[in-house]
């Protein structure tokens, strides 16, 4: 895993759900923790447990699934912020995804919220990527 956490956060699960894995494990960190409720909040994932290995702790949600299928309830997520371009819009300009189907997870001042809380509270902030259902 790279060092962009909150990419990391996103891209670990929709990987895991690909592979029909019941968990998966993600670093430990403040903002790991912060984004972790947002797909919980939104029904993609069920409240992580700790797992704990010596000193390292890891927050490992369990991951939801639709149908008998078992479709992954995330599908695809788009990295928009990069290290060589960052976005940072204000509360007005955070983009609408799929039509309000998907998610947009900018790290704000106030902390890690969806889309809709950043508009509703008008504030703006980073839009590392966009994840959809």
């Amino acid at each position: 895993m790279g060092n962009d956490t909150i990419d990391n956060m996103i891209t670990a699960p929709r990987n895991a759900g690909s592979k029909k894995a019941e968990t998966v494990r993600i670093p430990y960190t403040n903002t790991t923790i912060s984004t972790g409720r947002i797909p919980v909040e939104e029904g993609s994932s069920e409240n992580p447990r700790e797992h704990r290995e010596g000193t390292n702790r890891f927050p490992v949600p369990t991951l939801g699934y639709r149908g008998r299928v078992r479709k992954p309830r995330i599908t695809t997520s788009r990295r928009i912020s990069k290290p060589g371009l960052r976005i940072y819009p204000n509360s007005k300009d955070i983009p609408r995804v799929s039509g309000g189907t998907g998610t947009v997870i900018p790290p704000t001042p106030g902390g890690t919220t969806t889309d809709r809380e950043a508009r509703q509270k008008r504030i703006g902030g980073e839009v590392p990527r966009y994840v959809w259902r």
